[in-house]
């Protein structure tokens, strides 16, 4: 039975999450990659081989959703009354937090969150564990088009896109046969993955997309 309060104005959930997004806050990526020309950047990020030493660089940084992406997860989450839900891209955990929080209000479920970095693993199911969600989440470490190839549900309600960039488009292609009908699709950060937009915006694409705020790109799969 879904619950009617949220988990997320609760200790220890309001707890960890007050301090991850503190953590966020004080910190600054861009001191882990000042070396880097923008345009430089620009290319690793959205890059389909790069990705890693980009990444790598950022492993100490908490690259997290913003207070207000975090909000849509959760209240998309529950308003498709998500049970399984797939996560690319774990970092300290944040978004993750979320979505975990959102099945827990609706009663339960299955989330699967792929990160390829195996110190911020570690992280992020601490920070489950403390906020008490950990038995919501499945860890898997390793490069995702390997991880999210196999053993998936049956049938997905929602995916987060939020790891490497230029690997969007791969890792809709290896879900979407899962995604059910009017599942829902959440890429951050999608001005960055041009391919990926051309995509879910294209007419014959099997998908209703729209932009979100500044960097949020929701889409749904038609039947």
């Amino acid at each position: 039975m879904s619950r009617q309060i949220s988990t997320l104005a609760e200790p220890p959930v309001s707890t960890v999450l007050d301090s991850l997004f503190a953590q966020a806050e004080a910190s600054s990526p861009l001191t882990a990659i000042a070396d880097l020309s923008p345009d430089e950047r620009a290319r690793l990020m959205g890059s389909k081989t790069g990705y890693r030493d980009f990444y790598g660089r950022l492993k100490d940084m908490p690259l997290a959703v913003s207070r207000e992406t975090g909000r849509l997860l959760y209240l998309l989450a529950r308003g498709c009354r998500a049970r399984t839900i797939v996560e690319f891209g774990t970092s300290f955990g944040l978004s993750t937090l979320h979505l975990a929080a959102a099945l827990r209000d609706n009663g339960g479920g299955r989330l699967i969150t792929c990160e390829f970095e195996p110190s911020k693993v570690v992280r992020a199911q601490a920070n489950l564990t403390a906020a008490g969600l950990a038995d919501l989440a499945e860890f898997r470490e390793g490069d995702a088009l390997q991880m999210l190839s196999l053993d998936l549900p049956d049938t997905v309600d929602l995916l987060l896109l939020d790891g490497a960039k230029g690997l969007y488009p791969e890792i809709l292609s290896l879900v979407e046969r899962r995604l059910r009908p009017g599942g829902l699709v959440v890429a951050d950060n999608a001005n960055d993955s041009p391919d990926y937009l051309a995509r879910v915006r294209a007419p014959t694409s099997g998908y209703l997309s729209v932009p979100f705020a500044e960097d949020v790109e929701l889409s749904m799969r038609l039947g």
